[in-house]
């Protein structure tokens, strides 16, 4: 049973910093590409940034620059450094499995809410 457990998730200044966790209870993680992704209320849910298995990185154009995806594959762990954070990056934060040599993100985590405001 694959589980995925975030934390770190609150309420935030604009213009602060959070970092959010996932913990991820999966054998083959050293093998897969982790992700993050968000949805803001009624919006859809959309890509924020992934990290493969090589620790190559992928970010949202709407987070580059400001967000850092890195993983410990030790502690089976995925982070997210959100720095200069805006109110438009208020949502439910949900990391992601992608298996290796799969196409989709086969397992989700229960998300975390993020809230940017002053």
């Amino acid at each position: 049973q694959v589980q995925l457990v975030e934390s770190g998730g609150g309420l935030v200044q604009p213009g602060g910093s959070l970092r959010l966790s996932c913990s991820a209870s999966i054998r083959t993680f050293n093998s897969d590409t982790m992700g993050w992704f968000r949805q803001a209320p009624g919006k859809e849910r959309e890509f924020v940034a992934r990290i493969t298995s090589s620790f190559t990185t992928y970010y949202a154009d709407s987070v580059k620059g400001r967000f850092t995806i890195s993983r410990d594959n030790a502690k089976n762990t995925v982070y997210l450094q959100m720095n200069s954070l805006e109110p438009e990056d208020t949502a439910v934060y949900y990391c992601a499995v992608r298996r290796y040599g799969e196409s989709s993100y086969a397992y989700w985590g229960q998300g975390t809410q993020i809230t940017v405001s002053s």
